[in-house]
């Protein structure tokens, strides 16, 4: 018994050995609290054998390095409202984009995904941890015959497991990071869409007010030329109908503009804001562009696609890594006794590892240049995709283009109506007109403004979404 605390200053020994022992796979320094650095080695190209850590440089990667990730842990990216007078009430387009980078849930559950593949990083390159434990035999014997001691196993990761696991995880954070820019530009987007829409929505607002108005004219001449005998009994009903007619257009627009004010609270993560006014321009030739242009912008920036570029060296890593998973691991076990019977210490050492005879992992390399090809194909998909629904976009972009064009430019449609409504209104109170011309003139002028409001929605709906890169729907995701 004597020689028991000798026994256990050897233990002692072995797991401080075993605890400063590090395997060629794990040189690669980890996230420490006495640093923002992050040490990750840096993902090299197709064609890189799978070498130990220790052959492959490693770059020391902040925060900074990674586009999104600052203002993704941030309470949202700050982007000032241009200075200048505002009236009181009335908001603009910047300040809902602010609003929405600081409080939509879909920006802050996409930066919470960048924690976790940063933790995931982590994780998949720490050493296994160190075995200590009693040991025991022949208990029963009285004390004739007991073997009574301590042993020590450590498991060492070898092939460079450890670095390939990080190399891989490198990329998750990448693909995180892109997916959080996309969740950015589709809250963006939305809101960006949903401004429109309210600015769209309280301009018909004010369009069927001033219908409501004009068609109660409308029926007072009917009814003061009916009363003088001028006209009969049906002008002034016609124009009641008319002026009814009216009064539900602007329900139907009041229900509307609410609606749109709903969505765009929503949107901005504030769906108790009250309805105020908003303020905004709508210019054609802000919103000029070309395909050539759109397409040549999305393919160079679409988060989408540098998503799935990351998934593809990703899956590279990952066929070196189901190589390296042949290179058995080593399990080493010491084990240090006092034999009770013969009044002497005795140890043991024990190495083992799996001999790869019949399991080389044959199944998991062929399932890992599978998932290779498929992530390439998958990019090559995608940039088919993303041409395809860019010109559905465009299609809708350019016919919006070409219908405000023709309503707004001098001597066009609007104006027309316009023009026409005015010398109709004249030569009916002169009695050179019906009332049926007059509603007609009437009818036609609102219409096409209204038809105006809905092509110049679907601009501003086709631009924000070719500019936001086609992404939108951050909410349904």
């Amino acid at each position: 018994m004597r020689r028991f605390p000798t026994l256990l200053a050897i233990l002692l020994i072995l797991l401080v050995a075993a605890c400063r022992t590090v395997p060629p796979s794990s040189q690669t320094s980890t996230p420490g609290a006495e640093s923002t650095s992050w040490l990750v080695e840096t993902p090299g190209s197709e064609g890189e054998s799978a070498e130990t850590s220790e052959d492959r440089p490693t770059q020391a990667v902040t925060y900074s390095s990674y586009p999104s990730a600052p203002e993704a842990f941030q309470e949202g990216p700050a982007e000032s409202v241009p200075a200048g007078p505002r009236t009181e009430g009335v908001m603009v387009l910047e300040q809902f984009e602010q609003m929405a980078e600081q409080s939509n849930p879909a920006l802050a559950e996409a930066a919470a995904r960048i924690d976790a593949a940063r933790g995931n990083w982590l994780q998949v390159g720490l050493r296994p941890n160190p075995t200590i434990g009693y040991s025991g035999q022949q208990l029963g014997s009285g004390g004739q015959a007991e073997q009574q001691g301590g042993f020590l196993g450590q498991q060492f990761i070898t092939g460079g497991k450890l670095g390939l696991n990080r190399e891989i995880a490198a990329w998750e954070i990448r693909r995180a990071e892109n997916e959080w820019e996309a969740t950015r530009l589709r809250v963006l987007t939305d809101v960006r869409i949903a401004f429109y829409d309210v600015l769209i929505a309280q301009r018909r607002r004010e369009l069927t007010s001033e219908l409501v108005r004009i068609s109660d004219q409308a029926v007072q001449a009917a009814q003061a030329l009916f009363e003088g005998e001028e006209v009969s009994e049906a002008d002034p009903l016609r124009a009641r109908v008319e002026a009814d007619t009216a009064r539900i257009l602007l329900q139907n627009a009041i229900n509307a503009h609410v609606a749109a004010w709903r969505r765009l609270a929503a949107l901005v993560g504030a769906p108790d804001m009250p309805l105020q006014q908003v303020e905004g321009k709508l210019n054609p030739d802000d919103m000029a562009m070309s395909w050539e242009e759109a397409l040549a912008k999305l393919l160079a920036e679409s988060p989408e696609l540098a998503a799935a570029e990351a998934d593809v060296e990703a899956a590279r890593w990952a066929v070196q890594r189901a190589y390296a998973a042949v290179v058995p691991d080593i399990d080493v076990q010491a084990v240090v006794q006092d034999d009770r019977g013969t009044g002497s210490s005795n140890a043991n050492l024990q190495v083992t590892f799996p001999l790869p005879l019949w399991n080389r992992n044959q199944g998991g390399i062929q399932q890992a240049f599978a998932q290779s090809v498929a992530a390439e194909m998958a990019v090559n998909r995608l940039r088919l995709d993303l041409q395809t629904r860019l010109a559905d976009a465009f299609q809708r972009y350019r016919t919006a283009h070409n219908q405000v064009r023709e309503y707004s430019k001098p001597g066009g449609i609007i104006a027309n109506s316009q023009r026409t409504l005015e010398l109709i209104r004249s030569g009916y109170q002169a009695e050179e007109f019906g009332i049926l011309d007059l509603l007609t003139a009437q009818r036609t002028f609102f219409q096409t403004n209204l038809a105006y409001l809905d092509a110049l929605r679907e601009l501003a709906a086709a631009t924000m979404e070719i500019r936001g890169l086609l992404l939108s729907g951050s909410l349904s995701r």
